[in-house]
């Protein structure tokens, strides 16, 4: 048995020379090929790749636990290291965790209902959707999460964090947050539970010809479920619109495109990603045939509003074509393609980033608003917890100390917003005859 493993470790050692020398041929004929400058010790891949065999090798033969220096294993973690170093996004899926990831695009899973990010180093609650056990258990946008099932989080990537959160449907996980703004640290425990959140909610007419809708995610239905939705308020002899998109996490980029679509004219852009290849642009642009061009339009943002909410925020926002009012927004707006390996593993790796349609970055950025307007995000959960109660419910318990009702100081000022504009359109005689 032991020769049988000496040999196989020669035989690996030779493969790992064979391997060098082809690359160190390869860069040669390159640098023999090319009038160019000799690459710095950092881009010398023959360098640099026998750098990491020797390092290898040094761990298989010295390493005191020899049945953790298997080839394999330690690719594996060498391949983990590389990606998780590059960011938050980019990672390593070993065979099985692969499969789990095509499974939950395919399927149901048991969860907490929060968006996750990796945000300052730290694992963060983008935030929690409403109606799911994430949001009962009171976690709050910006949440930072520093344990989970009593293991540090720090160095945890993105891909661990997901994976240890959801499991079976009834199961418990208990987490331990740090929530900033009050630098209360506290336990809390979750029941898992299979997640699905209605995409278009509160659709209603707010005030005198003005409608309200909110957007807690964009998934597939989001698009045709908000056209239902304006047409039934245009019925109502809409005049002005609220789109609340605070705390939504995102979701696909072809719905933020058709959600997009609808307030724009036919063939305006509305967001583009660019790669490392200066020529590897691709645009996305307003198509479908339905539009609301001409409907007054305030949007709601937060620092829960993410990925396809920025996009659709930033479009409308550069069009000017609504005014956006709230607070500064997450800033996810990078693209991860996802490329199989051989061996059934796979690496999903940043190859682009959104840009608005004035060229705006997103990513770490965000979305600044038109009009700042703050509001705790405490009084935020207050206030769908307020709005999930049953009209024939009577009053909710609360402390002699807590305000009868939490105020949407954001939600009042834009009323206030666009009334002053219908008032405008009125007066200079733009108002549309019915």
């Amino acid at each position: 048995m032991r020769n049988e493993r000496k040999t196989t470790g020669r035989a690996w050692r030779w493969l790992l020379v064979l391997v060098i020398l082809i690359i160190n041929l390869v860069v040669g004929a390159r640098l023999y090929s090319q009038e160019a400058e000799q690459p710095s010790e950092r881009e010398s891949a023959y360098d640099n790749l026998t750098l990491f065999t020797k390092a290898l090798e040094q761990i298989r033969e010295n390493y005191v636990d020899e049945d953790k220096t298997a080839y394999k294993d330690l690719v594996y973690g060498a391949m983990n290291g590389m990606l998780s170093a590059l960011d938050a996004h980019s990672q390593f899926m070993d065979p099985d965790m692969y499969t789990d990831m095509k499974d939950d695009t395919a399927g149901q899973f048991g969860g907490l209902g929060i968006v996750i990010s990796i945000k300052d180093g730290i694992l963060t609650i983008v935030a929690p959707m409403e109606d799911t056990p994430g949001f009962r258990a009171g976690l709050l946008a910006g949440d930072k999460i520093i344990e989970i099932e009593g293991e540090s989080t720090e160095g945890v990537t993105l891909a661990e964090a997901v994976k240890t959160l959801r499991g079976e449907p009834g199961t418990e996980v208990i987490i331990k947050i740090l929530r900033p703004d009050t630098k209360e640290v506290k336990d809390v425990t979750i029941e898992r539970a299979v997640i699905e959140v209605s995409s278009v909610k509160d659709a209603k007419m707010i005030d005198d010809g003005i409608g309200y809708i909110r957007l807690t995610q964009f998934n597939e239905p989001t698009a045709a479920a908000l056209e239902e939705a304006l047409s039934t308020l245009t019925e109502e002899e809409m005049r002005g619109l609220v789109i609340d998109l605070r705390n939504n996490p995102g979701g696909l980029l072809s719905a933020a495109v058709d959600v997009s679509g609808k307030f724009l004219k036919r063939g305006e852009e509305i967001v583009s990603t660019r790669s490392r290849n200066p020529k590897d642009v691709q645009v996305f642009k307003s198509r479908g045939r339905t539009h609301y061009p001409d409907l007054p339009m305030v949007i709601l943002v937060n620092g829960g509003s993410a990925s396809a909410s920025e996009i659709f925020a930033g479009a409308l926002q550069d069009h000017k074509r609504a005014i956006l009012l709230g607070e500064k927004t997450f800033g996810k707006g990078s693209v991860q393609s996802v490329l199989p390996m051989e061996d059934g593993s796979a690496i999903r790796l940043t190859t682009a980033k959104y840009y608005t349609p004035s060229q705006r970055v997103i990513h770490e950025k965000g979305i600044e608003p038109d009009i700042v307007v703050p509001m705790p995000p405490e009084d935020w959960h207050k206030l769908m917890v307020e709005r999930a109660r049953p009209e024939n419910a009577g009053p909710p318990e609360r402390d002699e100390a807590e305000p009868a009702k939490v105020v949407d100081v954001q939600l009042e000022r834009a009323v206030d917003v666009l009334k002053g504009i219908m008032l405008f359109q009125t007066d200079n005689g733009f108002a549309k005859k019915k």
